[in-house]
């Protein structure tokens, strides 16, 4: 398809920065929305898809109304010779995840307070098995029951 060579070297930007691109497949989509600040339409992007396809630059998924396409290794050194980018950029696929802040050190048993964790908002002593089930109400209320007949005035 013809297409401008912006759109064409903005789809693969971003296609290089992300290492994978999700486009609607609606042909009437005016604006890609990764892609809205450079007025690349959704039919560009889905056409741009399918040539790095055919060449096995990109594996393709269709999932219900989308393209997913996710970059190759070989994918990544066709479109860094492409858009001229030095070997140190890699796609955001690649990257390694880093931890932000290191685990907490780990309580050992002599360390670890068990009454912090087994909170009671009983104090301790009382009795819990007289203040829990049916019979802890000492007076019973008996009031008309669902709807059915005046039932009896409040005493």
């Amino acid at each position: 398809m013809l297409m401008p060579k912006k759109n064409r070297i903005g789809i693969y930007e971003l296609l290089f920065k992300e290492g994978v691109m999700v486009t609607k497949k609606d042909v009437h989509v005016p604006k890609h929305p990764e892609l809205a600040d450079k007025t690349v339409p959704d039919l560009h992007a889905m056409e741009a898809g399918q040539s790095p396809r055919a060449r096995g630059y990109v594996k393709e998924q269709s999932a219900w109304r989308h393209f997913c396409w996710n970059l190759t290794s070989e994918g990544v050194q066709h479109l860094r010779g492409y858009l001229h980018l030095p070997p140190e950029i890699v796609p955001a696929t690649l990257r390694r995840s880093r931890l932000e802040g290191e685990r907490p050190a780990r309580l050992t048993r002599g360390e670890a307070d068990r009454d912090t964790y087994r909170r009671s908002a009983v104090p301790p002593g009382a009795d819990k098995k007289a203040e829990a089930g049916a019979g802890s109400a000492t007076e019973f209320q008996f009031r008309g029951g669902f709807g059915r007949g005046r039932g009896q005035p409040p005493q």
